[in-house]
């Protein structure tokens, strides 16, 4: 059933008259990020936020040549097909999403959760597949024969209250849309058409939400919201894959969407009353709605991330018991299920909340960072919520630097060793990081963090290899690196001088040629000593290569001396065969300077050359009526955080 047009038209209204919603500041240096999180908050208007997640998202080849600076964050990142005027875009390669926040991890606000992380196939046949679970179980009403009553409008003042309270008593009943949809027709649409005026009168009026309002207003929200969910797998069937499958819808939405609209609005009306609403609103109501946050339905958690946030703003007293139940929800995700449909939105929640933490932090935010957010990194299905998830770890790094250090040897700890778009998402994360370390913490952390990148460099998967190697082209990550070459070359030297010549992938031959220019150029006289130490240890190396040939040969030639030799020797005609000691970086240690600056030179052109790739797991056909009912999905029309909520949330 159709929600009601004047909802939608109020919802308009709404934006057309707070111009403050048609822009959206986005952070380009470290210096801007610094001055944004001062406290300046800007409300995200959903179309330009949409084309810029739209334009940001790039190819891994692609980006970095648009990226010669510090500036663009966003530099590595797989993009994949905008799906709807409604999504964002999301990466999708090899099971795992390549890191596409869609907004920069400095701004002042957390990226947005997709409604759909799957894109249609064009062409493809629409095979409908049975679904792997039914929709929540509601508690139908048994007296289902409702009586239409007067509008509120039409009604004298004296009576509107108590017209009020009949028509919230009136949509606590509860209808069936899923064993028999085409009941109760008429009965419900004088719920749809109750709650859509409803939505009207509480938006269009002031002074309408009375004491008698509130419990009968959270009554109606409890017994329609608050149901059981159904399990998450199917035991007769695959497992819902959140990278891969389309979500099963609720099909009571019709009405649900219209209830938490109300429940939305009726949260930010200016009548509405906090201390009045707290007898009705109380922890075992929030328990509840974050029990819901595991619905398969992402309309159902776009509203639910906001209801809380709006929540978290106005109840200062269920602040800390918010808190702490989403790190409970986070214990049981990482260290028992590892599953859980709302994870995006609770980061996303509290990526709004860490913007607004007074400083100096709170011991508990600190072990918050440390035993939640940096273990949420080793889940396998990390794809689905890491940009939420970089956003929060920025936003703490650029309120205590001093965090810096346990932060990224947490992220050392967790770094993937055999899953490769998965190390892809860790090495945009740390450029994140990067972009607003302070110089003295940078010196903490360069040695183990160079010796890694020193092996993603070396990686034989193109895309980590190539990640790793567009740091080079950061400019302020590049000033790190000429302030402490003296430490960060002789490490990172030996990969790069090997792989100019024996990596399989060309354009990781240009990066590194790159790489090695901007070391030279950097320190010409340091450069040529790591490369005499490189030749020098590459000759000891082969030194005792043949060392070891001749020792073998020694206890060869000793053993044919013993008189059983020729027994044992039959079938083995040759104990050792020496192993061949040509060079085996093909050429590499005769790189000559020239040579270097002529290769960089030639790669600085081709890497404007890069097509996208987009990579799917499979090429399942997709159920085209739930792409279309998200499509059609409004998002609520206020951003998480506002800025008469920014100082609030620091408690």
């Amino acid at each position: 059933m159709p929600s009601s047009s004047s909802s939608s038209s109020s919802k308009d209204k709404d934006k057309d008259k707070d111009p403050s919603k048609t822009k959206k500041t986005t952070a380009v240096t470290k210096s801007k990020s610094k001055d944004e999180s001062d406290g300046k908050s800007t409300v995200v208007d959903e179309n330009k936020g949409k084309e810029s997640a739209v334009n940001k998202t790039s190819t891994l080849t692609a980006s970095s040549s648009n990226n010669n600076s510090g500036a663009t964050k966003s530099i590595g990142r797989t993009s994949t097909l905008s799906a709807s005027p409604q999504q964002q875009t999301e990466i999708m390669s090899s099971g795992n999403n390549l890191s596409a926040s869609g907004s920069n991890l400095t701004t002042s606000h957390p990226p947005q959760t997709p409604l759909t992380k799957v894109q249609p196939m064009t062409g493809a046949p629409n095979i409908r597949k049975d679904n792997r679970r039914n929709s929540s179980r509601f508690n139908i009403s048994k007296n289902r024969e409702l009586v239409k009553l007067p509008l509120l409008k039409d009604a004298a003042a004296n009576e509107r209250e108590s017209l009020f309270v009949q028509k919230l008593q009136q949509c606590c009943t509860v209808f069936d849309f899923q064993l028999d949809p085409l009941s109760d027709l008429k009965w419900k649409e004088i719920k749809r058409a109750a709650l859509n005026e409803m939505i009207d009168y509480i938006t269009a009026n002031r002074g309408v939400i009375t004491d008698p309002i509130y419990p009968e207003a959270v009554r109606m929200f409890s017994i329609n919201l608050f149901r059981t969910l159904p399990p998450i797998s199917n035991p007769s069937g695959a497992d819902y894959d959140p990278e891969e499958d389309e979500p099963n819808l609720e099909v009571a939405w019709p009405h649900l969407q219209l209830v938490y609209d109300f429940f939305l609005r009726f949260l930010e009306t200016p009548d509405f009353q906090p201390n009045t609403a707290k007898r009705y609103i109380d922890q075992k109501y929030v328990l509840n709605l974050l029990d819901l946050f595991d619905s398969e339905d992402p309309r159902e958690r776009d509203f639910l991330k906001t209801i809380l946030h709006r929540i978290y703003g106005k109840f200062l007293g269920l602040r800390a018991y918010i808190r702490k139940q989403i790190n409970n929800t986070f214990y049981k995700f990482i260290y028992e299920t590892e599953r859980h449909n709302g994870i995006a939105e609770l980061l996303e929640i509290l990526g709004s909340i860490i913007n607004g933490f007074a400083l100096p932090l709170k011991e508990e935010h600190k072990v918050f960072l440390i035993k939640v957010l940096l273990p949420l990194h080793k889940v396998k299905t990390l794809s689905v919520y890491h940009p939420q998830l970089a956003y929060c770890i920025v936003q703490f790094l650029e309120k205590d630097p001093s965090l810096t250090q346990p932060v990224i040897m947490g992220l050392l700890k967790y770094w993937p060793k055999t899953h490769s778009p998965k190390e892809v998402m860790f090495l945009n994360e740390l450029e994140e990081i990067l972009d607003v370390i302070e110089p003295v913490e940078f010196q903490k952390v360069m040695v183990p963090l160079f010796k890694q990148l020193a092996k993603c460099v070396s990686s034989p998967h193109f895309q980590v290899a190539e990640r790793a190697l567009y740091y080079w082209n950061n400019e302020y990550i590049m000033s790190l690196l000429t302030e402490n070459a003296q430490v960060i070359l002789p490490i990172m030297f030996p990969a790069l001088y090997k792989n100019t010549k024996t990596h399989w992938n060309k354009t990781i031959h240009g990066l590194i040629y790159n790489a090695l220019k901007l070391f030279m150029e950097m320190n010409h006289k340091l450069f040529d000593e790591c490369s005499q130490k490189y030749k020098l240890e590459k000759q000891k190396d082969k030194d005792k290569l043949r060392e070891r040939d001749s020792a073998w040969v020694k206890i060869e030639s000793k053993a044919r001396q013993n008189p059983s030799y020729k027994v044992f020797a039959i079938n083995q005609p040759e104990l050792y065969r020496p192993i061949d000691n040509d060079d085996d970086d093909g050429g590499a240690a005769n790189i000559t300077a020239k040579e270097i600056e002529q290769e960089a030179k030639e790669a600085s052109r081709t890497m404007q050359k890069g097509k996208p790739m987009v990579r799917r797991k499979s090429e399942l056909p997709h159920d085209y009526s739930t792409l279309n009912a998200l499509d059609k999905h409004k998002r609520p029309n206020e951003f998480l955080s506002s800025s008469n909520e920014g100082n609030t949330n620091a408690q």
